[in-house]
């Protein structure tokens, strides 16, 4: 397959001229760190992203770090004011994808059962969904390992959760980190290849693509037979200027050495 493939990083909006000058094609950018509890945080965050050097292709760090969004707390006014400013920030940048990790708050905790809590997630995906509309901005559920969720702790398991809500703003992220520890098969890639819009990338220890072992051919071949043609985000360990230029070349090197699986 010959297209090509958009690379780009999460970072900080600081690192947002490093990037470009890379060579990279999009900044992934943490959405709570911009505060956005209040109008005024929502005019400076806007105002701070007017005139990046680089596209803001994806944000993640969806929630802040003390928002709930299962268990017998949750604030939904709080939640729903959130996610409204949350949306017209992202839809200025013309950002396209928002990442649905955010442990902290979809976490299960005691005191109400798991059918309950699942059904507030489930909840909290509406919220969003209903946020986003109108903005092109498309919220990927983020499947993370045991050891950080426990919940939507796979492909296919966040794949339910998007089918279950069955909105057109809600879809599913592969992370290779995540995947890894979790020894998920590639094959979840191709099985739910209709729902994933995006991916992040990472290597052995969660340091930066092309420093380890990650089996990227097999990886790569899994994605280029699903039909993706969504972004690809490095979520890593922080690295050196270096690291950055070494990674987009083996990644764009990798990528293009990929090769369709015959199915």
């Amino acid at each position: 397959m010959g297209n090509k493939m958009r690379f780009g990083w999460c970072h900080p909006a600081s690192d947002t001229a490093m990037l470009a000058d890379t060579g990279f094609d999009f900044i992934e950018l943490p959405l709570a760190g911009f505060g956005l509890e209040d109008a005024a945080s929502l005019t400076a965050a806007k105002a701070m992203v007017r005139d990046f050097p680089l596209p803001v292709g994806a944000f993640n760090y969806f929630m802040p770090q003390d928002m709930r969004v299962v268990g017998p707390d949750v604030d939904e006014t709080r939640v729903r004011s959130y996610l409204a400013r949350a949306a017209e920030l992202m839809a200025q940048t013309q950002a396209g994808i928002v990442v649905y990790g955010s442990g902290w708050a979809r976490n299960l905790c005691a005191g109400l059962s798991r059918a309950r809590q699942e059904e507030q997630f489930l909840q909290s995906l509406e919220w969003a969904a209903d946020a986003v509309k109108g903005t092109g901005i498309t919220v990927v559920i983020e499947p993370l390992n045991l050891k950080e969720s426990d919940i939507a702790t796979s492909v296919d398991e966040a794949t339910g959760f998007a089918k279950t809500v069955n909105r057109d703003e809600i879809r599913v992220l592969a992370d290779f980190y995540h995947m890894d520890e979790e020894q998920e098969p590639f094959d979840t890639l191709i099985r739910n290849a209709d729902w994933l819009r995006h991916v992040h990338l990472a290597d052995t220890g969660r340091h930066h693509p092309g420093s380890g072992s990650y089996p990227y051919a097999a990886f790569f071949s899994a994605l280029k037979t699903a039909g993706y043609t969504g972004r690809l985000s490095v979520e890593c360990k922080p690295a050196g200027p270096e690291d950055h230029a070494s990674a987009l070349q083996f990644l764009q090197s990798a990528w293009d050495a990929a090769e369709v699986s015959i199915r």
